[in-house]
């Protein structure tokens, strides 16, 4: 049974990743001809017209990983200072949807964004001052640092690279994605420990 909401892993033709997108979008690239190859599982078979001179029917087999000759430049492949944009939802997966000052598991809508040094005190909206908080956590520290507080941080927020954003932007990421991203995580990345 083909499931039409599941994401396609887009890279360019050395294998960086670059994007999730829809099987709409996959079709389209493979149509115009930018796949440079597919690997990973196989995904949807989309059949399309007959050709009138041949009698035969199109025909587009995607795969859950697509590499794409077209470039994005969007300068995250050569820019080392790249950072990915903060939000949300990335955050609270990226720190496993658990409040970083109490240790519990929580819902999405019952987390928050906490500003390890508040912003009322020159603290950056940035990934590297953010922190998952459960809303009662972030409304007991209020405008205070952790220290002043009370708090013990349980673990040091950290910036993403590309690929960690990637897997962090996913929605139902398969097995072979999930590997082929791991490969372009940092050797000391946090998110090794979580997805053994």
């Amino acid at each position: 049974m083909e499931n039409h909401h599941q994401q396609v892993l887009r890279t360019d033709a050395s294998g960086m990743p670059l994007e999730w997108i829809g099987y709409q979008e996959a079709a389209k690239l493979y149509y115009l001809e930018q796949v440079a190859y597919s690997c990973g599982t196989h995904l949807y078979t989309l059949r399309g017209g007959i050709n009138a001179k041949t009698g035969r029917r199109s025909l587009i087999k995607v795969n859950s990983i697509i590499a794409t000759h077209h470039q994005h430049h969007n300068g995250y492949g050569l820019d080392p200072n790249y950072v990915p944009p903060l939000s949300n939802p990335a955050l609270f997966r990226r720190d496993d949807h658990i409040c970083l000052y109490c240790g519990q598991h929580f819902h999405p809508s019952e987390l928050s964004r906490d500003h390890i040094t508040p912003i009322s005190r020159g603290g950056a909206d940035a990934w590297n001052n953010v922190v998952t908080a459960c809303k009662r956590c972030n409304n007991h520290k209020a405008g205070r640092t952790p220290e002043q507080a009370g708090m013990q941080l349980l673990a040091i927020p950290f910036v993403p690279t590309h690929a960690e954003y990637i897997y962090l932007q996913g929605r139902r990421v398969l097995t072979d994605q999930m590997e082929f991203l791991k490969a372009h995580f940092p050797r000391k990345s946090p998110l090794h420990q979580r997805l053994r």
